[in-house]
């Protein structure tokens, strides 16, 4: 719930700024009502950026990768003695 508060109100108080750089006429109304497009393309690369730094970031599981390996031993294991061909090592 706190999270929707802090979204909504960072939406009126942009709508306020946009609205306020309207109605004071200091950056000229042509560029104006372009500002919600340019808010939209820059939070695009911004949610852009911070998946390309959470891939990045990534976390390793060791532990996890050797447990994997070890089902996947098992695995071959019970299907060779099934009689099924699992390919070579």
């Amino acid at each position: 719930m706190k999270h929707i508060v802090k979204i909504l109100s960072l939406l009126v108080a942009i709508s306020a700024f946009w609205i306020g750089l309207l109605q004071a006429a200091i950056v000229p109304r042509s560029y104006t009502w372009l500002l919600p497009i340019y808010f939209v393309v820059s939070l695009g690369c911004y949610d852009l950026l911070m998946v390309g730094i959470g891939l990045m970031q990534f976390p390793t599981c060791p532990q996890e990768a050797v447990l994997l390996q070890q089902d996947i031993a098992e695995a071959k294991d019970f299907f060779k003695h099934k009689g099924v061909d699992v390919g070579s090592d």
